[in-house]
């Protein structure tokens, strides 16, 4: 094509001046062209309402974390599209995974992601997390371990103490599927002790909040449950902890509840809490939900909840989420097999 300009212009006197001024002209509109078609593909945002999609029901620990972020990203206008919360529970997050891959390649359906979407799919009850996008990796938070005010057991050991002599006396409610980091935040300090988790008796519930009904109710004895719930639980005098699995003690409404390690139990769980999309996003779908999700973090409203639930800050990239996926599954599957619950 433009061979075809210049040809006549050749053979023309002075032509090789104009012949540059044109080559020169042609040469920047073409690279302004292609510019703009790639800013152009590379641009996308919702067109429709988005659902972030909680794996639990209302009250678990992924469902406030999606009202949490959808208020934050409303109210700052952030996403200036509707947002609604979606609760798919059941199968241990299998169903809101089932769910979420029914939109394969929409960036307007997304899921809080949690450290049970790993372990599911280690002991073979879930897909793998590589079935999905990462668009983030958020933050974490310690596993603590809970009790009614009335209960006899006042400290990790008693209740260590009352299972290793009887494995039966006591049940533990679990959300929402075994081998998850709820149930670690037990399991790892049993083990410490040298009990036989599967002769515990554990009953798996739908979300933290119906296992710790449940629990007030008298059907289950300790329920093991992210810091940040367990707290707005103690607030209001409806539960006791026993221990926490954090490396050092906590602060605030937390501060006298001894660590596992306190305890003689070198036990440290956490849960992680992340963005996932769909199977098949394209690269700027994920680039808008990653500046979206950088506007939010950098927020002294999320850093407010960060101090108000307890929740360690680990903000990561899509890229470097898939990274931090790798070496979690390779971790988590290595302590399963330990515990027996994978092979």
């Amino acid at each position: 094509m433009l061979k075809y300009f210049m040809s006549p212009m050749l053979n023309m006197e002075g032509g090789s001046m104009k012949t540059t001024k044109i080559l020169t002209a042609l040469i920047a509109t073409a690279a302004l062209l292609a510019a703009l078609g790639v800013e152009a593909a590379a641009t996308w945002k919702p067109e429709k309402a988005v659902e972030i999609i909680a794996l639990n029901a209302p009250g678990g620990g992924a469902d406030r974390v999606a009202r949490i972020m959808t208020g934050l990203l409303l109210e700052r206008r952030q996403i200036e599209v509707p947002m609604t919360v979606v609760n798919k529970p059941g199968g241990g997050g299998s169903v809101a995974c089932a769910y979420l891959n029914q939109h394969p390649g929409d960036g307007h359906h997304v899921l809080i992601s949690t450290k049970p979407l790993i372990t599911n799919s280690i002991v073979g009850k879930g897909p793998s997390y590589t079935e999905f996008t990462p668009l983030a990796h958020l933050f974490s938070e310690y596993i603590s371990v809970t009790v009614r005010p009335d209960s006899p057991l006042r400290s990790g050991k008693d209740l260590i103490d009352r299972l290793r002599n009887d494995h039966g006396s006591l049940t533990v409610g679990i959300t929402s599927s075994l081998g998850n980091p709820n149930h670690q935040g037990i399991a790892a300090a049993l083990k410490e002790a040298g009990i036989d988790i599967k002769k515990v008796r554990t009953v798996v519930f739908p979300s933290g909040g119906a296992a710790s009904t449940a629990m007030l109710g008298g059907h289950v004895d300790v329920v093991p449950i992210s810091v940040s719930f367990a707290a707005s639980l103690l607030r209001q005098g409806q539960v006791r902890l026993l221990a926490i699995g954090a490396p050092e003690r906590l602060s605030g409404v937390l501060a006298d509840v001894p660590t596992w390690r306190e305890q003689g139990y070198d036990a440290v769980v956490s849960n992680w809490r992340g963005l996932w999309g769909p199977k098949g996003m394209t690269d700027a779908q994920i680039a808008y939900w990653e500046e979206a999700m950088v506007r939010m973090v950098d927020s002294n409203e999320w850093k407010q909840e960060l101090e108000t639930n307890f929740w360690s800050s680990e903000y990561l990239r899509s890229s470097n989420t898939r990274k931090y996926l790798d070496r979690d599954y390779a971790q988590s599957r290595a302590f399963l097999m330990e515990l027996g619950l994978a092979k």
